[in-house]
């Protein structure tokens, strides 16, 4: 799998945020990737989590912006306490090939619909939401107060936003060489992810725009023993490190060797912490 850009640049560049510039193969990879953490039951428990508290009108009108493949648009229709409708919106057209392709399969295609579009320059009118969702795309954005804005801008006074991501500054894998495995550490964080603090952020932003912090959900997810979630994940992101040149090729393919075999012989560690935030429009 290849990059598009010149790669005597060398430089890290978040593949979601990039996603448009990426060959088929690699997004193909991602979109696999994307609906293997939604099978996922830690990360599914998390979605429950928040949703519930969004006490969201049964027949309600919910955006989730950066929808991907539109797993959990499809997680929130099967709900039995949802029976209204939901849009996706996503920067890449595969990814939202992908999400229309999913929902006719599960017979959704007339409550979910999904269409291409910016989330720093949203196409819909001002307040024409119930709630709107952003679930692991504030971390991947250009300009995360532009988004921000534009969540708030879309959603009814008295709705809600819900924001949930990875501080994924805190992500780690065990590892035998200590200094090494913090330097892959970071070095994951920071070629997946173009904002990797940016939950730190949020309480300061989200008032700047008319977004009352109501609740905040922390979760630890870590997976000790056996791995699944955080499996997959190195399989998908550890070539990017080696790709933007921040750890030698040789190294990367090393460290994902003893990631996979800690997990064959059960004594497995990775962890990362999250947290929703779950704010009303005032």
């Amino acid at each position: 799998m290849g990059w598009v850009w010149n790669q005597r640049d060398m430089a890290p560049r978040d593949p979601h945020r990039f996603v448009n510039e990426l060959d088929d193969a690699t997004v193909e990879h991602l979109i696999a990737r994307l609906e293997s953490r939604a099978k996922d039951a830690v990360f599914n428990s998390l979605f429950d989590k928040y949703v519930t508290r969004l006490k969201l009108p049964l027949s309600a009108r919910v955006l989730e912006v950066g929808c991907g493949t539109g797993a959990l648009l499809r997680a929130l229709a099967r709900r039995p306490d949802f029976a209204g409708t939901a849009i996706g919106v996503d920067q890449s057209p595969v990814f939202i090939g992908a999400a229309r392709r999913f929902a006719h399969a599960e017979r959704f295609s007339d409550r979910l619909d999904f269409q291409v579009g910016d989330a720093h320059e949203l196409s819909f009118e001002n307040g024409g939401f119930d709630a709107v969702i952003a679930h692991t795309l504030i971390s991947h954005v250009t300009e995360p107060t532009a988004v921000l804005k534009e969540l708030a801008r879309v959603v009814r006074r008295g709705g809600s936003v819900a924001i949930f991501d990875g501080d994924y500054a805190s992500l780690t894998y065990a590892h035998p060489d200590h200094e090494f495995g913090r330097k892959m550490d970071a070095a994951l964080a920071t070629a997946t992810f173009n904002n990797p603090f940016v939950l730190r952020h949020l309480p300061q932003w989200l008032p700047q725009m008319g977004l009352l912090l109501r609740e905040t959900l922390p979760d630890a997810v870590a997976e000790i023993g056996s791995g699944s979630y955080f499996k997959t994940f190195a399989e998908t992101y550890a070539p990017f490190v080696a790709r933007a040149g921040l750890v030698p090729s040789a190294d990367v393919d090393a460290w994902l060797a003893a990631q996979l075999k800690s997990i064959e012989a059960g004594m497995f560690f990775a962890s990362c912490n999250y947290y929703a935030f779950l704010a009303t429009r005032e």
